[in-house]
């Protein structure tokens, strides 16, 4: 056998498993979303003509909104979960104690094991409307069940998986990082905070560029998290692909509205990527 060979055949058994559980259901429902819609009738039918219906109603502008929502709402977590996880990688990374650091790190294993249901009804009962953010929101004159506070206990929410997971990615970055680059820069004069944002960050940004990536990508594709925590009057786009796939069995509408999820998430991967990737090379000039 040829060693040229041998990785195609090591990557084909993989291949085939990506194709036939991920493209072949991903092509069908492109297919799917350009079927007409019959009222009455439970999915698509094969026989069903093929329309631009679907895609063209999701120019009504209440539809931006739930896009607009989704994505928003999934970046504040995503930076705020980068903003706690980062230093909390940092002391795992730094702890001259190999147990201690296993520790924390089976700690942080462990919160990401929790049930979803069991994390989402946590966030509720502790900061929900019966919880400890009441006599807050009363002393700042704000509706416990008003907007803004729904959307803060969504985030909440989302930020109790995209920490910890935020900082298991990380770790490895830091470590990878030498610490005497620190503490040259606090040698010549520069305090600990300002050689750590002028010398560990920058050369950490492609791992929290990635890890901001992974993190963004979960936060957009969350279900249980808004469906609870929103109480009806916040929706992710994954809610209301739901929606039209159980309820009102709209498979044409719902496989549509997915369907450009999937697009305008890859638009965003690629552009943040394509950004990523030339402040890189700009620093390597």
């Amino acid at each position: 056998m040829k060693v040229g060979k041998a990785p195609a055949l090591l990557l084909l058994p993989g291949l085939v498993l990506f194709s036939a559980l991920l493209v072949l259901p991903l092509a069908n429902t492109v297919l799917v979303s350009f079927r007409q819609y019959t009222p009455g009738e439970i999915g698509a039918s094969d026989s069903a003509p093929l329309t631009l219906a679907n895609y063209i109603e999701l120019l009504h502008p209440a539809y931006y909104f739930y896009f607009f929502q989704t994505y928003w709402i999934s970046f504040l977590a995503t930076i705020i979960s980068l903003t706690v996880g980062f230093p909390i990688a940092y002391v795992i990374a730094r702890l001259p104690s190999g147990w201690a650091r296993k520790l924390l790190v089976s700690f942080l294993v462990m919160v990401m094991f929790l049930g979803g249901l069991v994390r989402v009804y946590s966030v509720a009962l502790t900061f929900g409307p019966v919880g400890f953010l009441v006599p807050l929101a009363h002393l700042i004159h704000v509706n416990p069940n008003s907007g803004i506070m729904i959307e803060i206990v969504t985030i909440i929410g989302l930020l109790h998986y995209s920490i910890p997971l935020s900082a298991l990615v990380l770790i490895g970055t830091i470590q990878n990082i030498n610490p005497r680059l620190a503490e040259a820069a606090e040698t010549l004069g520069a305090p600990r905070w300002k050689a750590h944002l002028s010398v560990t960050v920058p050369l950490a940004k492609k791992g929290l560029m990635e890890t901001f990536l992974l993190g963004y990508t979960l936060c957009i594709s969350a279900f249980v998290t808004p469906m609870i925590l929103g109480q009806g009057r916040l929706s992710f786009v994954s809610n209301l692909v739901y929606n039209r796939f159980s309820e009102v069995a709209d498979y044409p509408s719902g496989a549509a509205i997915a369907v450009v999820m999937v697009v305008v998430s890859i638009g965003i991967v690629v552009v943040l990527t394509s950004i990523g990737n030339r402040d890189q090379q700009d620093d390597t000039r």
